[in-house]
C-alpha cells in the first residue's frame, strides 16, 4: 500500500455544535463509517484499481440513488 495514501475514513467530518445528530440530514462529502457485507469478489474487483475502492464503491451507490430518484420522480 502507497505510504503517502490518506484513506478518506481517516479523516475527521465537518459538524456544527448547534444542530442535534437525530436532526441532521445527509449531505454530500458527509460520510459516516458503517459496515456493509458485499461479494468477495465484487469487493476484490473494486480493490484491484487501487485505493480509493471505498470512494468508487459510494459513487456507484450515488449514481444508482440518483438514477432512482429522477424515476420516482416521474411517475
Amino acid at each position: 500500500m502507497n505510504k503517502e495514501y490518506v484513506p478518506e475514513w481517516d479523516h475527521a467530518t465537518a459538524r456544527t455544535e448547534d444542530t442535534a445528530p437525530a436532526k441532521q440530514h445527509a449531505a454530500a462529502g458527509v460520510k459516516q463509517i458503517v459496515t456493509i457485507r458485499l461479494d468477495v469478489d465484487m469487493l476484490e474487483w473494486f480493490k484491484s484499481a487501487g485505493p480509493g475502492y471505498q470512494t468508487r464503491i459510494n459513487q456507484v451507490l450515488r449514481e444508482y440513488m440518483e438514477a432512482n430518484r429522477v424515476r420516482a420522480h416521474g411517475e
